[in-house]
């Protein structure tokens, strides 16, 4: 894809709603360079940030560096990790308002410099790939091109007053105090009025901030719903109304939907790269920009210490059992995602930690049946999710398709595994009241729902091969009618069993 190519990606025809037109640049001053910044202005995230996600997905080890290059200045830290790991300049989030304008002004003939503090190897990408840019300023490894280090480079270039520039921060105001008109890329009314005591505001650009709904979406609230595992204890129990124990698994609830939102927060920085370049992925908000990653690892800590606060709560056992959630969720993330077969059964131990942080939480024992049956169950649901990304990707048409390290060849092995997995769950409850004949009644309820899942599981496979599961498959089964039928039969027969 050439330089038009991808502008005409990312900018939509003339006339189109919202902003400004391709073509319509507004006041055109072609003897005046235009200078725009990068960071937070053209793309929607900050390029530093978004390399060092790289470099600790493709190359950890260096993380340990980084202190050293740091203590070295801001300039020789880019500099490094430029070097190491840098972030596709195809798929990083532009700024499409922007750009409209920037197209705008570099078809009446006006030149167009990108001045940034990021690395110039990155900057120079961004520009060849854009093909808007006459010149690139950046740093250097030994100059941060930043605040007023840009401002006496432009300054130097073209004299006071002798450019406009488009910024969207607070380090762009030394800029904007020597340029000759400030374009503001934000609907921060402070930064605004700060940008007009300092220079000729001539217009303002960019979208409002995300709304609580967008920061919700990326938690993925609506997957809290799997925490409800830490119920189970409580439930093979007999005990969901018993209030002594009720108050400490609604807080281990709370502290699992903390944790496990975290662990999706990372997951989504750390794969920032491939969810651009995936059809539905590249819509997530980090991914598309809507949330800025540096508010993206400010919330991360948040949920990080609001589930050691939780934990703090709750007795030793559990917060042991939340630790071995995030340890395995982030060798998951950094490496075991990648590893085929081996990421579902880490996926679905993942679930299985669930109910032992509940188990924990509550003090009551869950039998090491109860623990297999999850397991298996929820290893054959993580391959199920898998084969359906393949089908998604046309495995069953495309050769080449692949997903999280499974190709087209491995659909098979995986539909096959997934559902003997599945079967051999409901084996291991089936049998366990044989196993304790003393403690479980009503059997035959037991062994119709045991059926009633086995036909369930194996419909979401079928479902999965033609590609109509879109979604992680417990959060299908939540929006599917009959999924919700046979859960209800399902549950209804489990407790009249109990």
């Amino acid at each position: 894809m050439g330089e038009e190519a991808l502008l005409g990606a990312l900018l939509p025809p003339a006339g189109a709603s919202g902003g400004i037109a391709r073509g319509d640049a507004g006041p055109v001053h072609a003897d005046v360079p235009l200078v725009v910044d990068l960071d937070g202005t053209l793309i929607r995230t900050d390029s530093l940030l978004e390399s060092l996600f790289v470099l600790a997905k493709e190359r950890p080890r260096l993380l340990f560096s980084v202190p050293l290059w740091l203590a070295q200045g801001r300039a020789r830290l880019k500099q490094r990790v430029a070097a190491a790991a840098l972030p596709n300049a195809r798929t990083l989030p532009y700024d499409r308002e922007l750009l409209r304008y920037l197209d705008g002004q570099k078809r009446q003939g006006r030149r167009l410099v990108l001045a940034t503090g990021a690395d110039q190897r990155l900057a120079r990408r961004v520009a060849e790939q854009l093909g808007l840019f006459d010149s690139v300023l950046a740093s250097d490894g030994t100059t941060n091109l930043s605040g007023a280090a840009k401002q006496q480079a432009l300054v130097a270039m073209y004299g006071e007053r002798g450019f406009d520039y488009v910024g969207a921060g607070p380090r762009d105001l030394p800029v904007w105090r020597s340029a000759r008109r400030a374009i503001v890329v934000s609907r921060s009314e402070p930064l605004a009025a700060a940008a007009r005591k300092v220079a000729t505001v001539e217009r303002v650009l960019g979208g409002g901030g995300a709304g609580i709904g967008t920061y919700l979406r990326e938690l993925r609230w609506h997957h809290w719903i799997k925490n409800l595992l830490v119920f189970v204890p409580l439930l093979a129990a007999d005990r969901l109304t018993d209030a002594g124990v009720l108050a400490p698994a609604v807080a281990a609830f709370v502290g699992m939907c903390l944790a496990a939102s975290s662990v999706y927060l990372l997951d989504d920085l750390l794969d920032l790269p491939r969810d651009r370049r995936h059809p539905h992925k590249r819509q997530r908000p980090i991914a598309s920009g809507d949330i800025p990653a540096t508010d993206a690892l400010i919330l991360l800590g948040l949920l990080l210490l609001g589930a050691v606060a939780v934990s703090l709560l709750l007795p030793a056992a559990y917060r042991a059992a939340v630790a071995a959630y995030l340890a395995l969720m982030l060798a998951y993330v950094l490496r075991v995602r990648d590893l085929r077969i081996v990421d579902a059964l880490l996926l679905g131990f993942g679930y299985t930690l669930r109910i032992i942080a509940g188990s924990a939480a509550v003090a009551i024992s869950v039998s090491a049946w109860v623990l297999v049956c999850s397991t298996l169950l929820f290893f054959s649901l993580a391959l199920l999710k898998r084969f359906s990304e393949l089908a998604l990707a046309g495995v069953l048409v495309d050769a080449d398709a692949q997903s999280h390290g499974y190709r087209a060849g491995d659909a098979p092995l995986v539909s096959a595994l997934g559902r003997l997995s599945g079967a051999a769950a409901m084996v291991v409850l089936a049998l366990y009241p044989l196993a304790r004949p003393a403690a479980v009644g009503g059997q035959w309820l037991l062994w119709c729902g045991c059926a009633l899942m086995l036909y369930w599981m194996q419909r979401l496979w079928r479902l999965a091969g033609e590609g109509c599961i879109h979604d992680d498959p417990v959060m299908f089964a939540l929006k599917d009618r009959q999924s919700l039928i046979v859960g209800a039969i399902v549950l209804t027969l489990f407790l009249a069993a109990a």
